[in-house]
C-alpha cells in the first residue's frame, strides 16, 4: 500500500522534525521543497539561479516553478511507494494541481501541526537565524494564514489536526496514532 501524505502548519510548528520521524517510521521519503530549493541555490544550477533571484527579492517562488520541482521529485523511484510532502502545496493552485497530478486517488492524508502563534514566534526567535526577526516571523505567519491555511478546507475530508504544543516524542506519538488508524 502506498502512503501519500502532506504536512501543513505554521513555520516553527515542528513540521521538519516530525517529517523526519514520519519518513523513518513509515519508510517513505521526506520531500521538503525548501530543502530542494536551498540545495539548488548552493549547486548553482539553472533552478537554483532562478530561485535565488526570486527569493533574494523577497518573493515566493511561483507556482509553476514549484510544480515543476515537485513533478520531477515525485517521478523518482523512491517516491513510487509513497511520500511525505513538506512545504508543498502552499497555495490553492498548487493543491488543485497536486490533486490532478495524483488522480484518481490524490493524497491519502493531510497532517496539520497546530501550535499557538506565541509559541511559534518564541521557537523561531530561539533559532537565532538572521532572517528570523520578530517582524519577519509575523509576516510569514500572515502569509500562512492568507495562502496556506485555506488548504485545510480544501483537504477537509482528509485532514488530521495534531496538537504540536508538546514534547517532540509526544507529538510523534500523536502523529503515529493518526497515520496508524488510517492504515488499519
Amino acid at each position: 500500500m502506498t502512503l501519500r501524505l502532506i504536512i501543513l502548519g505554521r513555520q516553527g510548528a515542528g513540521k521538519g522534525t516530525q517529517s523526519i520521524r514520519i519518513s523513518s517510521r513509515y519508510g517513505i521519503p521526506h520531500i521538503s521543497t525548501g530543502d530542494m530549493l536551498r540545495a539548488a541555490v548552493v549547486e548553482g544550477n539553472e533552478l537554483g539561479i532562478r530561485a535565488k533571484a526570486i527569493m533574494d527579492a523577497g518573493d515566493l517562488v511561483p507556482d509553476d516553478l514549484m510544480m515543476s520541482i515537485v513533478t520531477e521529485r515525485l517521478s523518482a523511484d523512491d517516491a513510487q511507494g509513497g511520500f511525505l510532502l513538506d512545504g508543498f502545496p502552499r497555495t490553492a493552485a498548487q493543491a488543485t494541481w497536486l490533486d490532478t497530478t495524483l488522480a484518481p486517488g490524490g493524497i491519502d492524508m493531510a497532517l496539520t501541526i497546530e501550535v499557538p502563534d506565541e509559541v511559534v514566534i518564541e521557537r523561531m526567535l530561539a533559532r537565532k537565524r538572521p532572517d528570523d526577526t520578530e517582524d519577519a516571523i509575523r509576516r510569514r505567519l500572515d502569509l500562512y494564514e492568507e495562502q496556506t491555511k485555506p488548504l485545510l478546507s480544501h483537504y477537509a475530508e482528509r485532514v488530521a489536526t495534531i496538537d504540536g504544543h508538546a514534547a517532540e516524542d509526544t507529538v510523534e506519538g500523536r502523529v503515529a496514532e493518526v497515520i496508524d488508524a488510517y492504515l488499519a
